[in-house]
């Protein structure tokens, strides 16, 4: 009986030797590939602090870039520019300009890069501007399904604008990794091409940091975007260099409209004015195209500035439903007596209905 401990004992003692040499042999491998990877870390560190002063300041090297292909690149947008209230007014007035194109498909977009990468605000945008249906899976949650999704969408884009002279500034990878002036600049050749009711920011520029691999050593350099150059129109160029030219084109405007609004025994004198209730706006329209505007859709004697903007939308519907393209000017720059955007409005309807009777 005693023998048996023993045993017991000398088996327990060899299997823990055995747990043991097992265990050494485990060790002396993570011990080898943890010495190995200080080294990798320590090569990356030594490569990085090459690097490191040619990197703007505040600019981090992300942990992507080290993984960067030989002669791959990645874009990002320089920390400072991000702040810049130029580029924050453009985002937000692209912003409100998509939720107000997508207000019936009840799409709230609130982040251009959050909302914009996975295709489907895109998709539903370029449907609404074209007035195309593309072929592609209404939801994709998978990274493979958005990315074909964003290749057909961009395709059709590429297709509708390359030929109008629009360098692409944008890929598929360029969008769906989020990259906010790929979008940008995506979405600012689409309201410029389509003529946006919006006025975009002039001379946007911002500072984007291009990080590059040249034989395994990444390169860093800021370069200039411009996201958007100057926007005047004939107008701006009529009311800031030309302004013995507007009385002419004033004359003519006043004109064409007193001769319709002259059936209902009204007048016009003074262009900016007149026309800011939008009443006189409905009137027109109702003249040009010969029907009878019922009351109730307007306010005939608008008594504060809401009544006033839903007048001059209404007007706006009007001209849309009429077939003319969307004003350029908001219901609100009319009502708050902007000469320019009245002058818009107004000439835009001489150039469509000057032959009518």
């Amino acid at each position: 009986m005693s023998g048996t401990p023993t045993t017991s004992s000398t088996s327990h003692t060899a299997k823990m030797k055995k747990d043991e040499s097992f265990l050494g042999k485990l060790g002396g491998t993570l011990v080898r590939k943890k010495k190995a990877k200080e080294v990798s870390d320590l090569h990356e560190e030594g490569k990085n602090a090459i690097n490191a002063p040619m990197l703007p300041i505040g600019t981090d090297i992300h942990p992507e870039d080290t993984l960067l292909e030989e002669n791959a690149e990645r874009i990002m947008l320089d920390p400072t520019s991000r702040e810049n209230l130029k580029f924050k007014d453009l985002l937000k007035v692209l912003i409100d300009w998509i939720n107000s194109e997508l207000e019936e498909e009840r799409i709230i977009v609130k982040d251009l890069e959050e909302d914009c990468y996975d295709g489907q605000v895109l998709q539903k945008l370029f449907e609404k501007l074209s007035g195309r249906k593309l072929n592609v899976a209404e939801v994709t949650q998978s990274e493979i399904g958005q990315k074909q999704k964003l290749q057909t969408v961009l395709e059709a884009v590429n297709e509708l604008l390359r030929p109008h002279g629009w360098t692409i500034e944008w890929s598929v990878d360029s969008i769906h990794s989020k990259n906010l002036v790929a979008i940008v600049y995506l979405l600012v050749a689409l309201a410029m091409h389509f003529q946006a009711p919006i006025r975009l920011p002039e001379h946007v520029s911002v500072q984007v940091v291009v990080v590059k691999k040249r034989e395994g050593i990444l390169q860093t350099a800021l370069v200039t975007k411009e996201l958007t150059s100057t926007t005047e129109d004939a107008f701006d160029t009529l009311l800031d260099h030309a302004p013995d030219k507007l009385n002419v084109v004033k004359t003519s405007l006043i004109t064409f409209v007193n001769k319709h609004l002259n059936k209902l025994n009204l007048e016009v004198t003074e262009l900016e004015s007149q026309f800011a209730d939008g009443v006189y706006l409905v009137l027109l329209m109702g003249l040009l195209e010969d029907y009878f505007v019922p009351l109730y859709n307007f306010f005939l004697t608008p008594e504060n500035f809401e009544q006033k903007v839903h007048n001059v939308a209404f007007a706006f519907e009007l001209m849309q439903d009429g077939g003319l393209k969307k004003p350029k000017a908001r219901p609100e720059d009319v009502v708050n007596l902007n000469l320019k955007s009245t002058l818009r409005v107004l000439y835009n309807l001489f150039t469509n209905y000057k032959n009518s009777e």
